[in-house]
């Protein structure tokens, strides 16, 4: 008489539990970078309207020699500045020292309930002469007393 052995069907226990450990370790490093990135996709809406006004601003400096200046300087620009109807994007504001392109700021007022905060946060395109044109940079704050938006909320290319 032989005496056949079923061969073993399936996974144990042992095994599907260390299975599911390693999916939960997986899931708690993926959850908050996934969620950091859902937050800096939703500031390239503030990054566009920024665009739109540092497009604007420089073909002003380029057509009129100067930044506008007055009573209302910004009106001359004519970039809406008042409040957005936006879930991220509060509004912007634009800023400058003298009538020196060096020093105009950009500032885009930043919900903070974006990612879980309170109040606005702002992040700014800062202009700069060289030569005859503007070099823009992003920063984190708005040069001043604004509350700045945590770089790993800012686009890509405002966190070098």
């Amino acid at each position: 008489m032989t005496i056949q052995k079923k061969a073993q069907r399936g996974f144990t226990l042992i095994e599907l539990m260390i299975v599911i450990a390693i999916v939960g370790i997986l899931a708690a490093i993926a959850l908050p970078a996934y969620q950091d990135y859902i937050v800096r996709s939703k500031m390239s809406e503030a990054l566009a309207a920024m665009a739109e006004a540092k497009t604007t601003i420089a073909e002003y400096v380029s057509s009129n020699g100067t930044v506008a200046s007055g009573s209302a300087p910004f009106t001359a620009y004519g970039i809406d500045l008042t409040s957005r109807k936006s879930d991220v994007l509060d509004s912007l504001a634009i800023s400058h020292i003298g009538t020196d392109p060096v020093g105009i700021y950009i500032v885009a007022n930043i919900k903070a309930s974006t990612w879980g905060g309170t109040g606005l946060s702002v992040f700014s395109l800062s202009g700069g002469t060289n030569g005859a044109s503007i070099v823009w940079e992003c920063v984190p704050g708005d040069g001043a007393s604004g509350t700045a938006v945590e770089r790993k909320y800012l686009p890509a290319n405002c966190r070098g």
